[in-house]
């Protein structure tokens, strides 16, 4: 039997998550009170059932004892209890937009504290500890839910060795400003601009014309190679210091050559390397 407890910020995914991990085959249940937890899994695991896979969600919404839900999936693990913890995160600003977009009003928003930033705030420190005890945490900020179905199935189905950590990889314009949630920022306007050839003025980092001209000077294979050795020697201190999202922002003039070409190159060669960690790549600008 494989227990699964999902749980998370509000916001986070947690509903996703338990409709893609019922698409690979686990019997979910959502919303369960916190003190009927340790019951609920008694009873699978000791009574006579084909279910071998199942998913119990959790969260601020089930009720008010919600705080005592890390003291009691503790003493679960002390009885014995075999269960894994995933745990559905989201910065504050990726939290905030989906609750303006959606509309809704956080569970922990009373009359007297009705502002959602107080909501996200007050449910940090209720799950701080239970995040800290997960086996995985997902930080869906960046995530499309294609990506959040492979992380899933990379843990659940493949059972992959995994870390939370998940390398962004972003080129960008400067024209158009830094990336805000940028955690390393690199400048490659030193590379001759394509932009300024007639052939190529028009095409972008994706056609192999402009790879070609771009990764065809000297430089440009330096630079990728002292990028790549820098972040491997990063990404495993990183994760040792429980990061769970990094944000590699390349920047060109306008965001469509040189930035896209050589995050399309250190996407490949972070992608070919076992890191441990899942990695994205995104083209802001383009």
């Amino acid at each position: 039997m494989r227990f699964v407890i999902v749980t998370g910020m509000s916001g986070g995914g947690k509903s996703t998550a338990m409709r893609l991990l019922e698409d690979i085959g686990f019997y979910c249940v959502d919303n369960l009170p916190v003190p009927l937890i340790d019951k609920f899994m008694e009873l699978f695991t000791t009574s006579n059932t084909e279910i071998s896979k199942v998913a119990l969600g959790i969260d601020v919404r089930t009720d008010q004892s919600f705080a005592q839900a890390g003291k009691i999936l503790r003493t679960m693990r002390q009885n014995g209890m075999v269960f894994e913890v995933l745990f559905m995160d989201a910065a504050d600003v990726v939290l905030l937009k989906r609750y303006k977009e959606s509309r809704r009003m956080h569970p922990l928003c009373t009359l007297a504290h009705s502002r959602v930033e107080d909501g996200i705030a007050r449910e940090r420190l209720v799950l701080e500890q239970i995040k800290k005890d997960a086996d995985y945490v997902i930080d869906t900020s960046k995530l499309l839910t294609r990506e959040l179905k492979g992380e899933l199935e990379r843990i659940f189905v493949k059972n992959e060795e995994y870390n939370s950590l998940i390398i962004n990889i972003l080129s960008f314009g400067f024209k158009h400003g830094i990336p805000a949630d940028a955690d390393l920022v690199f400048d490659v306007r030193f590379l001759p601009n394509p932009f300024y050839l007639d052939e190529l003025k028009y095409l972008t980092g994706n056609d192999r014309g402009v790879q070609e001209y771009v990764m065809g000077f000297a430089e440009a294979g330096i630079f990728l190679d002292k990028l790549t050795d820098m972040l491997r020697f990063l990404i495993p201190n990183y994760m040792q210091e429980g990061k769970h999202q990094l944000v590699v922002a390349i920047g060109c003039t306008g965001g469509k050559h040189r930035s896209v070409t050589l995050a399309n190159e250190l996407y490949k060669k972070i992608k070919e390397k076992d890191a441990g960690c899942s990695v994205t790549l995104g083209h802001r600008d383009l």
